[in-house]
């Protein structure tokens, strides 16, 4: 069940104007919050003024306020229903500290309604917060049109996206990952400093692959948590022809991966799989990390911490399942057509109807078929996509990205795996811009317009730099 948004609003109000306009401004933004399922935090008509911030001593009082919700607020809407006290908002803010987005939302003026008695003035008001907020220091969100009505479709849209902005922001600030063994030998392109990702709040968890290969040993084949897990992958996929003692590897390797997981508080996950786990254990954990990305907890193979980054931000924006894939092949002649594939521990979300657990083909060749038991093969559905991926930069000291959008086509393909054909206009200077930059071969990619949302929570707000693919 997703989480509830909670919002604090601050509601501007400026003496000279119409006052009245503050009152009902603030219940406009307080209904269209709610309408859209989140909580509002606000000062009532009791604790100041029309419930509104104008002084600094309504200043002190909004922030003490927001200070009380402090881990509940994710972001901060301030709306102006008239000019607004650019000076107030902004201390009430920084007073405040929570170090959170900040989205601001003006009400335009009705043609009709120019004269003293309902002039807004918020057209112009936005300008002066948006310059206190620079002077401040403090990054702010713009909404899609320079005045939009609280009860418009355009804030409506302008307000979803915000909401992503402010779970990308939260998720990512102070999150951990697990490293579940060591990169595997010929993948120098999943390097990455851990260094950078800690300056931005990410802390990485390692746990040796010997630990895991130790703890399946000594786990019992009825062992409680084994049999839960091995329900799980029975109700999750068919299972096809695959092995019963194959079957109860993925279900004792899945119960260690949770059980560390949980006991060490993390999050989202990256593993070693290539080719360790095949040689060693007997299985692919394809599965095991499928199950964790639909559940919304995602999981990149080759221990792609960076690639678990890049899904995990597209599904706090959309709240759905991501993927990390391979820019793989050209499909035909087309330039604005790629082929994406992994081989494959996308989650069931990605499939069409059919999708079935099997062997992966490609180890196999190497490790022999009956150790590769347990990737989910079929093929991706059509529909809207966004892509993400980050990279540490460590020459330049940064977290980099880019982000676009596209889409998933029903064109033909007959291959093995998970595997999809992605269209994205101008494609051909996105992948120069990827070979230019050296950036990796994996990309994240989630079924849902948010790439907008990604870019500004993480250049705006964590500090990266990203680059936007028109």
């Amino acid at each position: 069940m997703a989480r509830q948004m909670t919002m604090g609003v601050i509601v501007g109000n400026r003496g000279f104007f119409p006052s009245h306009l503050a009152e009902s401004g603030r219940r406009e933004i307080i209904a269209a919050l709610e309408a859209a399922g989140i909580k509002p935090i606000v000062l009532t008509p009791e604790e100041s003024a029309y419930g509104a911030v104008e002084t600094y001593a309504e200043a002190k009082k909004c922030a003490e306020l927001f200070k009380k919700h402090a881990n509940e607020i994710d972001g901060i809407i301030i709306t102006l229903p008239n000019f607004g006290e650019e000076r107030g908002l902004a201390d009430a803010i920084r007073l405040a500290n929570l170090n959170v987005p900040v989205l601001i939302q003006a009400t335009p003026d009705h043609a009709g309604k120019m004269g003293i008695a309902f002039r807004r003035d918020s057209f112009c008001g936005k300008m002066s917060i948006c310059n206190n907020l620079k002077q401040y220091g403090i990054p702010y969100t713009l909404t899609t049109l320079h005045t939009e009505a609280p009860d418009s479709d355009e804030f409506k849209t302008d307000l979803a996206q915000f909401s992503a902005v402010c779970r990308i922001v939260r998720g990512l600030r102070n999150v951990r990952f697990g490293a579940i063994g060591a990169r595997p030998t010929a993948f120098n392109t999943v390097r990455y400093s851990e260094k950078l990702l800690e300056r931005s709040g990410i802390t990485v968890e390692t746990l040796d692959l010997s630990e895991v290969m130790g703890r399946i040993d000594r786990m019992k084949d009825n062992d409680d948590a084994a049999q839960a897990k091995l329900a799980a992958i029975k109700k999750y996929i068919p299972v096809g022809q695959t092995p019963e003692a194959a079957l109860m590897k993925m279900a004792k390797l899945g119960a260690v991966i949770d059980g560390w997981m949980t006991a060490s508080e993390l999050t989202v996950s990256a593993v070693q799989c290539w080719t360790s786990i095949e040689e060693y254990l007997g299985i692919v954990p394809c599965t095991v990390m499928s199950m964790m990305s639909e559940q919304l907890i995602p999981s990149a193979c080759e221990v792609d911490v960076l690639g678990t980054l890049s899904m995990y931000a597209l599904t706090l924006a959309s709240e759905t399942p991501s993927a990390l894939l391979d820019w793989n092949n050209n499909y035909g002649d087309d330039p604005n057509k790629a082929v994406c594939f992994h081989c494959s521990n996308l989650p069931k979300h990605f499939f069409n109807e059919g999708v079935k657990m099997d062997y992966q083909l490609i180890i196999a060749g190497t490790v022999g078929k009956e150790n590769t038991h347990g990737t989910l093969d079929g093929t991706v559905k059509a529909g809207a996509m966004s892509f993400a991926r980050f990279s540490t930069d460590d020459f330049g000291g940064r977290i980099t990205g880019y982000v676009g959008e596209g889409r998933f086509t029903n064109d033909p393909l007959n291959t093995f795996g998970g595997a999809g054909v992605v269209e994205i206009p101008n494609m051909q200077k996105l992948l120069r811009y990827i070979c230019e930059n050296g950036f990796e071969h994996h990309v994240a990619a989630n079924f849902a317009n948010v790439a907008g949302a990604v870019e500004e929570a993480a250049s705006k707000y964590l500090g990266w730099s990203m680059h936007r693919h028109e």
